[in-house]
């Protein structure tokens, strides 16, 4: 049944795999990360999130709910409990050095395995879709990851509201 259901998946669907792998792994590693980069991706993580619960459950509210309570939850969560960011900002470059983490691949990996496995899922079993002890457990789940990206985030900005505008000496007035 697994390589049925491997050879019936779309061929995009392992390079998004890749392509998440690849961002992911990237940030095993200290590095820096634009001011802009690192907006983007906690956007990207909650759109692919958000788009996970609307494709299996369709509008349901109860489902909408269910993400954006995990989210909040998760997020709340990591903001209080989380130890200091080791993260720097750098006001004059509009950067960050970031220590290596494993936890963005691990949240992106989290987000795609959730997404594939309720697609298998309801390709095999349709009614899933309709079913509250699916959708709720689900739906928490995509937020919870999406709380992990957001908290990251929120952290950052922490970093950057905290920063002083300019590490550099200001420059002397010209007089005439």
């Amino acid at each position: 049944m697994l390589v049925q259901i491997i050879t019936h998946t779309p061929t995009w669907v392992f390079g998004l795999f890749a392509l998440l792998l690849w961002l992911g792994g990237r940030q095993l590693r200290a590095g820096q990360v634009s001011l802009v980069r690192m907006a983007i991706m906690p956007v990207a993580m909650a759109g692919l999130s958000v788009y996970g619960v609307w494709s299996a459950f369709g509008g349901s509210p109860l489902a909408a709910l269910a993400w954006a309570l995990a989210l909040l939850a998760v997020c709340t969560l990591a903001l209080l409990l989380a130890p200091a960011s080791r993260a720097r900002y750098h006001p004059d470059s509009s950067s960050f050095s970031m220590p290596g983490s494993a936890l963005p691949l691990a949240l992106m990996m989290g987000i795609f395995c959730t997404k594939y496995a309720m697609g298998v899922a309801l390709v095999m079993h349709p009614g899933l879709a309709q079913d509250a002890a699916v959708a709720l457990p689900v739906s928490a789940l995509y937020g919870a990851f999406s709380g992990g990206f957001v908290a990251r985030a929120l952290r950052l900005w922490r970093l950057v509201l905290r920063t002083p505008a300019s590490t550099t000496p200001a420059a002397p007035a010209a007089s005439f």
